[in-house]
Formats: C-alpha cells, sequence, structure tokens
C-alpha cells in the first residue's frame, strides 16, 4: 500500500508542511500518493488533479504533488491561475530540488521543503484573504494502484 511509504509521523510532517504553506494564502496544495504510473506522470497528474477537484477552486490556484513510489516518478502539477504568475522555471526548480533530496533517502524533507517553496509563491500571487475558505482537505490522498 502506498500509504506505508511515508509512516505515521513523516505523514504527519507533510500535513504540517500544508498548513503552513496554506496559512498565509488563499492558494490549495495537496499530495497524491499511489504505487504505480502506468502512463506519463504529467498525464496521470492531470488525471489525478481532476478527480480531486483542484480545478473548482475559486481562484485556480491548487498545487498537485504527485508521488509514484515504487516507480520513482513525481510531478508537480499547478492550476491555470498559479501557472500565469509563477516565474517560468517554477516548478523545474523545485522538482530538481526535491528530486536532489529523494536521491539522498530524504523523501519527506524533500517533499515539505518543495510544498514549502510552492506555499511562498502561492503567498506572493495569492495572499489570504479574511474571507479564505480552505476550499480543498489538507490530508494526503492515496490510490491502492
Amino acid at each position: 500500500m502506498p500509504k506505508e511509504f511515508f509512516n505515521e509521523e513523516q505523514q504527519k510532517a507533510i500535513v504540517a508542511s500544508i498548513k503552513e504553506a496554506e496559512l498565509n494564502t488563499s492558494g490549495e496544495i495537496q499530495v497524491h500518493i499511489e504505487n504505480y504510473c502506468k502512463k506519463d506522470v504529467l498525464d496521470r497528474a492531470a488525471e489525478v488533479f481532476a478527480a480531486l477537484n483542484m480545478h473548482k477552486t475559486k481562484l485556480r490556484n491548487g498545487v498537485l504533488f504527485y508521488l509514484s513510489v515504487k516507480d520513482k516518478k513525481f510531478a508537480i502539477l499547478g492550476d491555470a491561475g498559479i501557472n500565469a504568475v509563477v516565474p517560468e522555471n517554477f516548478w523545474e526548480d523545485i522538482k530538481d530540488y526535491m528530486q536532489a533530496e529523494f536521491r539522498k533517502g530524504n523523501f519527506t524533507e524533500g517533499l515539505c521543503e518543495g510544498i514549502k517553496r510552492a506555499g511562498l509563491q502561492l503567498k506572493k500571487h495569492f495572499p489570504y484573504q479574511p474571507d479564505d475558505v480552505n476550499e480543498l482537505p489538507d490530508d494526503i490522498s492515496f490510490s491502492n494502484n
């Protein structure tokens, strides 16, 4: 099961990173983990993005961190609102950082730092609003494939 890739303490750290990153922004971050990705990783991430209704945020500022742990594949997918305003190589820079950490076996740390870096850009472009509602759950989602 993909849920077992991260122990309970690591899962709590990841969720805490999501909550911290979302604290100062109207943006939404989700993490999805599964064992295998049987297609192009960005195509699968887009399917998960849609299945999690991430495209339905008011400002289209959702960010998905997708991990296929047995295949060692991952993707970061931002919605149209965030992609329109972040620097050109923004997602690639985060992905490169995470990949370097993953190679060292620092999966939790790499993911948490990637989430924090995305949160800083979300905060910059989509600051927290007094009427902000947490539109998407902060919990990690898992598939059993």
